[in-house]
């Protein structure tokens, strides 16, 4: 098994992930999140918070329609996500 380091720092919604591959950027809350991976990769992903069961999805397309749903304090944590990248 190979060495592995990952170490995430929460900014409110926002939260920076370092890891051995790069660093990563999400934002969300509890069950939603979308970001973008250190490998430059976009994602969104949904948890059911308390369980262990989550899924998540590779890919921008889905994250418009399902940005929707969330808080509007959160729609501009989205639109500064967007313009970082």
């Amino acid at each position: 098994m190979g060495f592995s380091y990952r170490k995430s720092v929460n900014l409110g919604p926002f939260r920076v992930n370092l890891s051995k591959s790069g660093v990563g950027y999400s934002v969300g809350g509890r069950g939603f999140r979308t970001g973008v991976s250190s490998g430059g990769r976009r994602y969104t992903s949904f948890g059911l918070p308390g369980t262990g069961m989550s899924y998540r999805k590779s890919g921008g397309c889905g994250c418009l329609i399902l940005i929707a749903a969330i808080p509007s304090t959160i729609l501009l944590s989205r639109w500064l996500l967007t313009s970082l990248t």
